[in-house]
């Protein structure tokens, strides 16, 4: 059985600092054996990691678009931010990639996308997964709306870390079958089983004292 986090920052992330190799050694000390890394609007991270991690990798980008995050998972390049909702799910499809909505409900994110094109994209067939558990949600009424939606549209459920430091790296997981790529990933993330918990008010505040300073550096 694979113990995967469905969703990981890294260095590449404006708000992470996170190294690849701190990623790959914090998965290695926790037991996950599959991640999909997901960087803010590049899936350059992810590419590299694909190749050097010793554990399956999915290639995955949360893109920002004029509604909020969508997430395209085995992809096989960067999809550019500020494209509209359309074009994104658009561009996810041409490179053969899954689309999901990470942290949907969460009313505190103001990069969570709007719930009424969730539902929208849902009714159209747009959605191939959606995220029911995410770490970083601080209140447990987000995950249990996302999870009533996913029955509700007959949608596999994901769940990962949302971690931008290695120590949150497995708070959350799905515990799912083998799979051997995107074609049978959604049947294997249905038989899956949600472990993990919500992240600690210390791994809120050392993501926003990350985030600081790395715009400190850049605009420094």
């Amino acid at each position: 059985m694979l113990k995967a986090d469905l969703h990981i920052h890294t260095e590449y992330s404006p708000d992470s600092d996170t190294s690849l190799e701190k990623v790959i050694e914090r998965c290695q000390e926790v037991g996950i054996n599959c991640i999909a890394i997901c960087d803010h609007n590049t899936a350059e991270g992810a590419l590299k990691m694909q190749r050097i991690a010793p554990f399956r990798v999915i290639v995955a980008e949360e893109i920002l678009t004029p509604h909020g995050e969508i997430m395209g998972m085995f992809l096989k390049e960067t999809i550019p931010r500020g494209l509209s909702v359309e074009e994104t799910i658009a561009l996810i499809k041409q490179q053969g990639g899954l689309v999901s909505v990470p942290h949907p409900f969460d009313t505190i994110r103001v990069s969570a996308l709007d719930p009424k094109v969730t539902k929208i994209l849902a009714q159209q067939g747009k959605l191939d997964l959606i995220e029911v558990f995410n770490a970083k949600s601080l209140f447990p009424q987000y995950s249990a709306r996302a999870r009533r939606f996913a029955q509700r549209h007959n949608l596999p459920g994901s769940a990962g870390s949302d971690a931008h430091t290695a120590d949150a790296i497995g708070n959350a997981y799905v515990e799912m079958p083998e799979f051997s790529g995107r074609d049978n990933f959604l049947e294997a993330l249905a038989q899956g089983r949600v472990v993990g918990h919500r992240s600690s008010l210390f791994i809120y505040a050392k993501n926003i004292l990350v985030k600081l300073r790395k715009q400190y550096q850049t605009e420094g």
